[in-house]
């Protein structure tokens, strides 16, 4: 163990080098997580995210550089829903939660959450969320378009202690791998997901023992105040006044009528005011959004628009959001919800941009291509005579700017995830790409034409299965900006 460096004072030198140490930190449990799980979704995908939290409030402290960005609000949601109902936590303890209403995203995200103890007092808490290619429900993959309530998306959990003290609850492990498919699969993403957590355990108690509790949290506290001023000083740079933006969702996979989105933005002094009134009542499809993902998409929509501020609980301070009660943004139990995170947060981010760039057109972009694709594919291989689920998202075309085009085949605005590697994919699973290209053409015309998005062709080699999808864009195309065309629409085929 490295020897403790005594520090007086909290000196600019030791902020940053603290400051670096928390990301490390993180980006230690990204990496082991990423490295040891057993679905592609998570180590090639890496639809995954890992952050400290705060002891008491449950507010982020910091998190991975290469985890998802929606996944910024909803931990510390689901953190503080753990702190809420943990009973006397304990060393080694894990909590696993996927509700969607205890600030969740769609079922297949499940998060753990493990208190950290410094010399026998409780000083932070550590998190992480993981998508598993399966959670039960009507459909492999979880992503029924015709889901009408949330039991029929999978296996909702509140938050209940999977391990105790270090130990697996057998029983509750047995619940869970009883209610969800491939589940003699999922053991080892149980196991990957709680050893990120005890390295970032490990990684936290050695730079704790290195600077000095009471430096470390003198750190973060400022740290956290000075995320705030930058925030508050990119906010400056917006002209008072009230913007507004609209974004539709297709429809919600039930009704076939479109679901509108309409975000007014207030600037007043270093303040942001996000108001959703007169957006879409809920709907009876998937396409609800719960709270903390409505409101962790404002929160990664400013930092698109500002990516120089730091990630922490301060950058979310001058972001006044009002819960948008009455309408699909503020879904209620027993909504449905799987389109959510990858679909509904992406057309908030959409309405946020389209209203920011009426006031700083010059730091904005025509939208995104707005969709994961999602493509769930559950099925028996008669080679290996097993069942599977095989989880898929797609890249799409970013809006041109005042400057450049947009960027080709870029991931998707709520995350920086990426389509699983076609090699590793038909290794795994029993289908064929036939064909992985660039959509041409496909982004919206203008000084500076949209990114291009992209086909893909696959084909079942063998064995029988089940498809299912819920992406977006299909009847409008991603709206541009200062007079710029709208990109091309997403399209579905099957034969």
């Amino acid at each position: 163990m490295a020897e403790r460096v005594e520090t007086p004072a909290l000196d600019p030198v030791t902020l940053t080098v603290l400051q670096a140490g928390l990301q490390q930190v993180c980006n230690e449990m990204d990496l082991a997580f990423q490295r040891a799980a057993f679905s592609p979704v998570i180590s090639e995908t890496l639809d995954r995210s890992d952050g400290i939290y705060h002891r008491e409030t449950g507010e982020l402290i910091a998190q991975g550089e290469t985890g998802l960005p929606v996944f910024v609000g909803t931990m510390q949601f689901s953190t503080q829903a753990v702190i809420a109902r943990a009973r006397n936590p304990q060393p080694g303890d894990v909590y696993i939660v996927n509700d969607p209403y205890m600030g969740g995203t769609h079922l297949m995200d499940v998060k753990f959450v493990r208190p950290f103890f410094y010399k026998g007092q409780l000083w932070a808490w550590l998190a992480n969320t993981g998508h598993w290619p399966d959670f039960g429900g009507m459909v492999p993959g979880g992503f029924s378009a015709k889901a009408t309530e949330v039991e029929q998306e999978g296996l909702r959990l509140p938050p209940v202690k999977l391990f105790k003290q270090g130990v697996i609850d057998e029983e509750i492990l047995s619940i869970i791998f009883s209610n969800i498919r491939i589940a003699d699969q999922r053991i080892g993403d149980v196991k990957a997901q709680a050893a990120a957590l005890m390295v970032g355990d490990k990684r936290l108690t050695a730079l704790l023992d290195r600077y000095g509790a009471e430096v470390v949290d003198a750190a973060i506290i400022e740290l956290k105040s000075r995320a705030e001023q930058q925030m508050r000083a990119k906010i400056a740079t917006i002209p008072d006044g009230i913007y507004h933006g609209t974004a539709y969702v297709d429809s919600d996979g039930v009704v076939d009528e479109p679901l509108k989105i309409a975000m007014s933005v207030r600037k007043q002094g270093t303040d942001l005011y996000f108001d959703m009134d007169g957006s879409s009542p809920p709907c009876q499809g998937p396409m609800n959004s719960v709270l903390a993902t409505t409101k962790s998409s404002i929160y990664l929509a400013m930092k698109h628009i500002f990516p120089d501020v730091p990630i922490n609980a301060g950058t979310f301070a001058p972001l006044n959001i009002t819960d948008p009660d009455g309408t699909f943004l503020y879904a209620k139990y027993p909504r449905p919800v799987s389109g959510c995170a990858a679909e509904v947060s992406q057309r908030i981010a959409e309405a946020v941009f389209d209203a920011i760039a009426q006031a700083i057109p010059d730091q904005l972009f025509g939208a995104p291509a707005g969709t994961s694709g999602n493509f769930a594919l559950g099925g028996h291989d008669p080679d290996t005579g097993k069942n599977y689920v095989l989880y898929l998202i797609s890249g799409g075309g970013y809006g041109g700017s005042l400057e450049i085009d947009g960027l080709s085949n870029g991931c998707s605005t709520i995350g920086i995830s990426k389509t699983t590697p076609l090699e590793v994919v038909e290794q795994r699973y029993p289908i064929l790409f036939e064909e992985y290209s660039l959509a041409e053409g496909s982004g919206g015309a203008g000084t500076h034409r949209g990114g291009f998005g992209i086909n893909y062709k696959v084909r079942i080699a063998r064995g029988q299965a089940r498809a299912s999808f819920v992406m977006d864009h299909g009847r409008t195309g991603p709206n541009g900006a200062q007079g710029g065309e709208e990109g091309g629409r997403n399209s579905v085929r099957i034969r």
